[in-house]
Parts: C-alpha cells; structure tokens; sequence
C-alpha cells in the first residue's frame, strides 16, 4: 500500500500516513469515503488529515472536517456529497426481498466491543433481562468480541445457550438478522444507523458514556450529530430498566413520534440516495481528467497533494 502507483486510490479506511499505511509518491489523489451514515469526526485521532477529498453523505459531516482542518492548520480537502453505495446498495437488497411472515416480537441485541460497550457495562445481566420478555431474543456481538474479549463472549454463550426463544448469531452478513428483527438494542456501533434508515425501525441505545479522547470528535465545539439524533429515533436504556425491559421496549415500539424522526434523521446523513455509485465515479472520472492537465507539483505540506483545484469544497 505505500507503494502503489494509481491516478486515484479510492478508500474507506481511515487513517491514511497516521500509523502504518503511508501514502505513495505514485498515488496521485487520495480519496476517502465513508463507511457508515455519521459523523466524520468519529474515526480516531487524525483518521481524515492526510486525504485530498472526502466523499460525504450529509452536509454537517463538511463543517466537522472544516472545523478539523482549521483548529489544526490544515489545508482544505475537497468535500463533495455523494451520497453512501453502501446504504444504497442495503436499500435495493430490501425493495428485493420477499415480504417477512408473521413472527413474533424480535428483539436483536447487538453490542459493540470494549469497556464502553453494552457487555462491557451490563455483562450478562442485559441477556437476562431480555429473556424475561417472553420475546424472541437474537445476540449478535461485534466480531472482535470473539477476539479481545473471547473469555468473556465464552462464558455469556455458556450460561445463556441458546434455546427457542434465544439464538447467538455469527453470520457474515447481518442483513437477514436487521430485517426480520422489530427493535434493535445497541451501544455506539454504526450499525445502529443501517438499521434506523434502511429498515426504519426503532432503537434502544446504552447509555454508555462515550470516550471522545482517543477521537476526532474531542477537537469540536458542537455535540456529535449521533448523539443529538439518537433521542430522537430511540430511547436509552439505563440501569434501572433492566428491571422491566418489557417495558421499555413495547414503550419504544409504540411511539409513532421515532419514526417520524427517521425520516429527518435519513435526510440530513443520507444524501442523494440511490445515484451514489453513479456521482462517485463521475468524480473519478473527472478527477483524472483534472489532475492530468495540471503541471506536476511537489506535495505540500510534504505528506499531502494540494492544488488550487482540489482545496474547494
């Protein structure tokens, strides 16, 4: 990867010349798009610095880059909206698939890793609580649970088996667990979002607190937009509630007031659907054409290619 020669490398890993993965001297643009429907300040320290554009898929994702860039005397990259071929792609999957039958109430539990992480705060205790609903209950941890914290994932598949009513699920691809699901319980994963606007359900969100130091997120004045949008499409769930999960639950399912908030929070992250496959390859496209008529230039600053033509938004 540090030596790859392209007029363009498209990427949605983050973290370009931060860690291990340099950029090439015979790379002539380095563009980022993103990989999931929220904030672009969520990657770790400096994952977006060294890019020379970013795709977005919402309009407030360009103010967080810009405040980013000026807080740290960067030069501006391009930014344009192109949507997400991600969510388009999941949204062409469901118009695809054959309607659900009837079932009972599911209830998909799908924490992310870590101390922060709903297990991290609940352990097994969050398990048991849902079991006493009476729903149907699937667990789908984040993959690197079974790696970092493969004690721990042992010993909660050991004391709740699975059963009728209680299944573990490891799929690769969690679109069959998302669509037949009726609520989803999560921590700060950006599954949540996948869930929320493609298959317009609502959610229950740990309130865990979210260690913004490690992150992009800790550089800006404003509040996350995940974290003021989240109020609006879920409830949280503390302590307390696991007392009578049932509750909390059939309260969320029932309130027609989140799923009106989808429908704002889908327009603000998720521009231009359906035609971002499309607009990111004319950008492409027109990126070569671009780059080829100008004179070659040495990088500055010395790890990232700037040009007046790629410093407008």
């Amino acid at each position: 990867m540090n030596h790859l020669k392209a007029d363009v490398l498209l990427s949605s890993t983050p973290g370009v010349d931060v860690y291990q993965w340099k950029r090439s001297k015979g790379v002539g643009r380095y563009v980022h798009v993103l990989h999931a429907p929220s904030d672009a300040a969520m990657y770790r320290m400096f994952g977006l610095d060294y890019y020379d554009a970013v795709l977005l898929s919402g309009e407030y994702q360009k103010a967080q880059i810009r405040e980013l860039e000026q807080k740290r005397g960067l030069p501006e990259k391009e930014l344009i909206l192109t949507g997400l071929p991600s969510l388009d792609s999941l949204q062409a999957r469901l118009e695809q698939s054959p309607p659900l039958p009837e079932h009972p109430t599911t209830v998909l539990l799908a924490p992310s890793w870590g101390s922060s992480s709903l297990f991290g705060r609940f352990g097994g205790d969050i398990i048991a609580a849902l079991c006493k609903t009476g729903y149907d209950i699937i667990v789908r941890p984040h993959p690197q649970s079974f790696v970092s914290e493969k004690e721990l994932m042992e010993k909660l598949m050991q004391e709740y088996p699975e059963n009728e009513h209680l299944s573990w699920n490891r799929d690769n691809d969690n679109f069959e667990v998302l669509r037949r699901s009726d609520i989803m319980i999560y921590d700060f994963s950006g599954v949540i979002f996948e869930y929320a606007l493609i298959f317009g359900k609502p959610v229950i969100y740990g309130d865990t607190e979210y260690d913004k130091s490690p992150y992009d997120a800790c550089w800006l004045d404003d509040e996350l937009w995940t974290f003021t949008t989240l109020p609006k499409i879920g409830k949280p769930l503390t302590e307390d509630d696991l007392g009578d999960l049932k509750a909390l639950i059939d309260n969320v399912l029932q309130d027609s007031s989140f799923r009106e908030a989808l429908k704002t929070a889908r327009d603000e992250t998720w521009a231009v659907r359906g035609d971002s496959a499309k607009r990111i390859a004319d950008y492409i496209i027109d990126s070569i054409k671009k780059d080829s008529e100008q004179p070659d230039e040495d990088p500055t600053p010395e790890n990232q290619q700037t040009s007046p033509e790629t410093t407008s938004a």
